[in-house]
C-alpha cells in the first residue's frame, strides 16, 4: 500500500435517529449487511489513520471491551471473503488463543515441523509457548491497523494452517483409544484449514482493492 495510514473504504452515511427507527421490528438482512460492512470499514480506517498507540490497543482488545457476542452480532454472518468476515475470523482467532494459549501452543508445536513454510509466514517468537502464541494473536491484529493488512491476513492464514496441521496430527495420536476426541479434533482441523483458505483469499482481495 502506498499510504498505509489512509482509510481504504467509504465511511458510513450517518443517519438521524428517526431514520434508523424500524418500528420496533428487527432490521432486515440488507440493513444488517450494511451495518456490518460500514462498521468494519470505519474500524479499519480509524485504526490505520490513527497514530495513537492507545487507540490501536483498544482496537486490538475490541472483544474485551464490547463482548464476544456483540462482535458476533456485527460480523459473524458476513461472507468469509469480505472485510467484516475477515475481521470476525481475526478476532475469533485472537479470542481463542487468549482463552486457551496452552492448547494453541500445543497444536502449533505439533504442526510446525510439518508446515515450516507456513510457520515462517506466521512468525511467532521461539520457543512458541503459550505467551508467545498469545503475543502472536495480538501482533496479527496490530498489523491490521499499523501495517499491511494483506500481510496480517496472510500471517493469520499461516497460523491457522500450522494449527490445523498440528491438530490433525494430534488427532491421529488419539486413534484407537479416544475415537470421539480424534473425530472432534479432525473436524476442527478441517474447519481451520477452511479458515486459512478464506483468509488467504481475503489477503489477495485486499491487494487488488476488492475487499469490502
Amino acid at each position: 500500500m502506498d499510504d498505509s495510514t489512509a482509510p481504504r473504504h467509504r465511511r458510513p452515511a450517518y443517519r438521524p435517529g428517526d431514520e434508523m427507527d424500524v418500528g420496533g421490528e428487527s432490521p432486515d438482512p440488507a440493513q444488517l449487511s450494511e451495518i456490518a460492512h460500514e462498521t468494519a470499514a470505519v474500524l479499519v480506517g480509524a485504526g490505520r489513520a490513527s497514530t495513537d498507540p492507545e487507540v490501536r490497543r483498544r482496537l486490538i482488545h475490541l472483544v474485551d471491551e464490547l463482548g464476544f457476542s456483540t462482535v458476533a452480532e456485527l460480523w459473524a454472518g458476513r461472507p468469509a471473503t469480505s472485510l467484516p468476515g475477515a475481521l470476525w475470523r481475526l478476532y475469533t482467532l485472537r479470542e481463542w488463543v487468549q482463552r486457551d494459549p496452552v492448547g494453541a501452543s500445543a497444536d502449533y508445536d505439533a504442526g510446525v515441523r510439518h508446515a515450516d513454510v507456513a510457520h515462517a509466514v506466521a512468525g511467532p517468537a521461539e520457543p512458541f509457548g503459550p505467551t508467545e502464541i498469545k503475543d502472536l494473536g495480538d501482533a496479527i491484529l496490530r498489523g491490521v491497523f499499523e501495517g499491511d493488512l494483506a500481510v496480517a491476513l496472510d500471517r493469520a492464514a499461516a497460523f491457522c494452517l500450522v494449527i490445523s496441521t498440528g491438530r490433525a496430527h494430534r488427532a491421529d495420536d488419539r486413534d484407537g483409544h479416544d475415537e470421539l476426541g480424534a473425530e472432534s479434533a479432525t473436524r476442527s482441523a478441517s474447519a481451520l484449514l477452511t479458515t486459512a483458505t478464506d483468509l488467504q483469499r481475503c489477503a489477495a482481495l485486499w491487494r487488488d482493492d476488492k475487499l469490502d
